[in-house]
């Protein structure tokens, strides 16, 4: 076995965090979320809370693939959250992430971050229309994903639950990305490759409207007509092509029964 250990520049409690991720599997720390996929579990560092992540185990091809041709999962959300970090962009801090290899190629892997408590995710905006402050968080939030847009950050994984949002003073609000391993990077990022980056996130029309609104106001190389009438195009597309997979899931479930 082939273990591969990274930690951020500055962290001193490298053997606490090296235990922590080798006892994972074991009675220790406290299981967050239903770990349908991957599972994540909260430990006591100190007196603060970090949170470590344990990848799916891969399957042959990508066991091989991990070892030889990409990077683990691990991997890249602990250099993609530096990455996010160095340019201003909100992420919980990275830790360090754990490799294991055998024979055959990544056994398994680890990624460890600080843990962020925060009032709400995007997805409360979706699911609640009168959230306290909804239209104010919904602007910033759009401002902030503009943001990530000037800078060439496509963060494939913009979706609802991805994005923490923290209540700061003055009705202000600041916004963690989360679930980074499928990101990209761009010298620029054209019209459609923006929109099609929002199109996961609400299939509420009155809420891609004021997205478009407020989008407009700083990318005013396009109409905020326009803005809309393609950010909707493109979510619709999304929820219908999101439906129709769950209805074939649902198909081969039943007959697999």
């Amino acid at each position: 076995m082939i273990k591969k250990i990274k930690f951020s520049k500055g962290f001193n409690d490298t053997k606490e965090v090296f235990f922590f991720i080798e006892e994972f599997n074991s009675s220790l720390g406290e299981l967050f979320g239903n770990g349908d996929r991957n599972k994540i579990k909260l430990f006591d560092l100190n007196g603060k809370t970090i949170n470590i992540k344990s990848f799916k185990i891969p399957n042959l091809i990508n066991k091989i693939a991990y070892k030889y041709f990409r990077k683990s999962k691990a991997r890249r959300s602990f250099e993609y959250a530096t990455i996010l970090l160095e340019r201003g962009i909100g992420t919980p801090q990275p830790i360090a992430f754990l490799e294991n290899f055998n024979w055959l190629g990544l056994r398994d892997s680890y990624y460890a971050s600080e843990h962020l408590v925060t009032e709400l995710t995007y997805r409360e905006l979706v699911e609640i229309p009168d959230y306290p402050d909804h239209d104010n968080i919904l602007r910033q939030f759009t401002r902030f994903s503009f943001d990530l847009h000037e800078q060439g950050i496509e963060f494939l994984d913009h979706s609802p639950g991805n994005t923490l949002i923290k209540k700061e003073l003055d009705g202000k609000y600041s916004f963690y990305l989360v679930d980074l391993n499928r990101m990209e990077f761009h010298e620029s990022m054209t019209f459609e490759m923006r929109m099609k980056n929002l199109c996961r996130l609400t299939p509420v029309k009155e809420m891609v409207a004021v997205m478009a609104n407020e989008y407009a106001k700083l990318y005013t190389v396009e109409s905020e007509q326009r803005i809309f009438d393609i950010l909707w195009k493109f979510t619709s597309d999304f929820q219908e092509q999101f439906h129709r997979k769950k209805r074939l899931k649902k198909k081969l479930k039943f007959w697999k029964k």
